[in-house]
Parts: structure tokens; C-alpha cells; sequence
């Protein structure tokens, strides 16, 4: 079977979808793997390094026109589509296309596609879980921007000068990315508090060195799938406003809460900026998707209030190496989940397969 893996061509993005290590794994199982010249490239990952693990380096068009099954990163461009082997595969972090004409046009190109977006989160899956490992990346970035935009240090100082106090760090939102926002922040000798409507995260938190912050909610906030869901308008009232007294001791606020397919909550709203200390720091992980901060702009950086607020987009980008290299390891453990004996393997059956096939057989399954 040939895997292709085309060059990112979205804006700003500079991972690939395969590495020079992953691909040198997937030739030694048995495929077939053709690069596009210049593909990882933004990833440190030179076409040297590839024709040396034993992939081929071609042009966009052979990619895309001979590949078995395409491998990448953002969803493709409508322009690129038609070039696409009609029948052929296609595996990529998310396929929406807002409208759905996008997956429409895949359908219509009779690929079978996938979005790594939907997969389930069941413990077979988690090591194609590549929302988790972008998550990761960004959670730990979040930190770095913000120790950039703060005017003080993270640790605590005894200096000549004086005692400096350590940075008040609050998390908002304790999954992935929050997790590791709080064990980053912590390493740099921040005291961390985080908050999650989740009462059973309480102990990651915990374990991590920072303290959780602890909110009576009568109504169940967690899916069936672990994720947070949305809160009725009563109990988000009493959240922002608790929210909000939390924010006034902080020096950085690290949002990070999402509902999948939903638009973020808004936890921390204007009024709440206004009470903050001049001179905080509020770093949206959630400005793609609204923002959990009621005055973000997404991809900008604006002052309101004396409190810089970061709305940063695509944060993976940023680290391209160490991301590149954890979601090539999510979709290897997919390919090998998918493909058996050189053929794709579709037993719809399989929550995995059933729930990340977005498109098959020139059908739109999900939008």
C-alpha cells in the first residue's frame, strides 16, 4: 500500500504528518511511503532524512494522484481534491469545512476520509489520539507565551535587591492542555490553582503541586466521554462570578476549557478583566473556537484594562518537531489500526473506524 503525505499548505502550519523516523517504521511494515519535496521541511525533517529512512520524495501531484491512503495535518483545500486518487483514503486531524461543502466534495471524489477529531475516547484508541498530543504541545506553550507577556518572573527570587514573590498562575479547564499548563508553570516556580466543573480531576490537579479550586455544582458537568459539557445559565451565573473573584488574586489566567462542537463557554467575562490586576496576563487556548475570555481576539494580542490578553490560534505550529513527531505516532497506530494485509480494513462495527469516517463509497456519514 502507498502512503502519501503532501506539504501543509494552510497558513502559518508547519507540521507534517509523518517524520523521517515514523515513515522508516511504516516502510519496514510494508508500505509504500512517497513524501511531497519539501514537506517537512518547517518540521526540521529535510528530504535527505526521508530518502534515508526509505521514502520516496516526489511532487505534489504524484503524491496526491498515486497515494493509497494520504496522510496530513489540515484538512485539504477545495483546489486540491479533484487531485486526490478517486477511491483512494485520506486521514487528517479534522475535516470540517464549516458548511460541510468540503466534505461533500470528498464524498464526491468516492474517498473514504477520516477525522482524528471524532475519534472516541475508549482505551484502544488513545494512542491515535491525536487531539490529546496537540494538546500537549499547546498546553505547554501556553506557559512559555505567557512568561513572555508577564512583566515579572514565574519562581520566587532572594536577591541582593530583595525577595521577588512567585507568579500566581490559574488554569482554567484541567484536561489535556490544562494539565500540562499547570506542570509547566510549575517547573518555573509558579504557585498554580486551576479550576474544572469536572470534581473528578480534583486529583490530577492535586498531584501535579497546585491547588484545586473547588465549586459547589449540583448538576452532573462531565459527558459520558469525560469531556466537560455545557452548564444550565443559573449555574454558569454563579460560575463566572466565582471565576471572577479567582482572577482578581492572578497574575496569569491560562484558559483551556472547549465542549466538543460547541462554541467555548465564557469563563471569565468582561467585568472580570476589569477586576484584574494591571499588568495580568490571560492566554486564551480557546480562541479558535470564541474564546473562553469574553474580550478575546483570536490570532492577537490586545491590552484591555492593563491586562494583556493573548488569543493565539494553531499553537502546535509553534513547536513543529515535537508536534510533528506525537501525531505521526497517532497516525501510525491508526494506519496500522485501519489497514490489514495492504487493504483497508472498514468494519463499521469498530467505534474507531464507525466514528472517525466522515466520508465513504461517495457518502457523507458525518458532517
Amino acid at each position: 500500500m502507498r502512503v502519501g503525505v503532501p506539504k501543509e499548505v494552510a497558513a502559518s502550519e508547519r507540521r507534517v504528518a509523518l517524520v523521517p523516523d515514523a515513515a522508516a517504521r511504516l516502510v519496514k511494515g510494508g508500505f509504500e511511503v512517497v513524501i511531497e519535496r519539501g514537506a517537512g521541511a518547517p518540521a526540521s525533517c529535510p528530504d535527505e532524512a526521508y530518502k534515508t529512512a526509505g521514502a520516496s520524495v516526489a511532487d505534489r501531484a504524484t503524491v496526491l494522484g498515486h497515494a493509497d491512503v494520504v496522510l496530513q495535518v489540515q484538512a485539504p483545500t477545495a483546489a486540491d481534491i479533484p487531485q486526490y486518487r478517486e477511491g483512494g483514503a485520506l486521514v487528517a486531524l479534522s475535516l470540517s469545512g464549516g458548511d460541510g461543502s468540503l466534505v461533500r466534495q470528498l464524498a464526491q471524489r468516492k474517498l473514504t476520509a477520516f477525522s482524528l477529531v471524532l475519534l472516541p475516547r475508549i482505551t484502544r484508541a488513545q494512542p491515535m489520539d491525536a487531539l490529546s498530543s496537540q494538546a500537549t504541545v499547546a498546553g505547554y506553550k501556553a506557559v512559555l507565551l505567557a512568561a513572555c507577556a508577564t512583566g515579572r518572573f514565574f519562581p520566587m527570587l532572594v536577591t541582593a535587591a530583595g525577595t521577588l514573590p512567585a507568579a500566581r498562575v490559574l488554569v482554567l479547564g484541567a484536561g489535556v492542555a490544562g494539565l500540562q499548563a499547570i506542570a509547566t508553570a510549575r517547573r518555573l516556580g509558579a504557585i498554580v490553582s486551576a479550576f474544572d466543573v469536572r470534581p473528578a480531576v480534583k486529583e490530577q490537579v492535586q498531584s501535579l503541586g497546585a491547588q484545586f479550586l473547588e465549586m459547589a455544582i449540583e448538576e452532573h458537568a462531565e459527558t459520558a466521554g469525560g469531556y466537560a459539557k455545557e452548564l444550565s445559565e443559573e449555574t454558569h451565573r454563579k460560575e463566572l462570578a466565582f471565576l471572577a473573584i479567582a482572577a482578581k488574586d492572578a497574575d496569569i489566567v491560562i484558559t483551556t476549557a472547549a465542549i466538543p462542537g460547541k462554541k467555548a463557554p465564557v469563563l471569565i467575562s468582561a467585568a472580570a478583566v476589569q477586576g484584574m490586576k494591571p499588568g495580568s496576563v490571560i492566554v486564551d487556548l480557546a480562541a479558535e473556537t470564541g474564546g473562553n475570555c469574553e474580550l478575546t481576539e483570536p490570532g492577537t494580542e490586545i491590552v484591555r484594562n492593563g491586562v494583556v490578553i493573548l488569543g493565539p490560534v494553531n499553537l502546535p505550529s509553534t513547536l513543529p518537531l515535537h508536534a510533528s513527531q506525537m501525531y505521526a505516532k497517532n497516525l501510525s497506530a491508526f494506519l496500522g489500526h485501519v489497514v490489514q494485509d495492504g487493504r483497508l480494513r472498514l468494519d463499521f462495527e469498530d467505534p474507531i473506524i464507525r466514528d472517525t469516517c466522515v466520508t465513504h463509497a461517495g457518502e457523507v456519514r458525518k458532517v
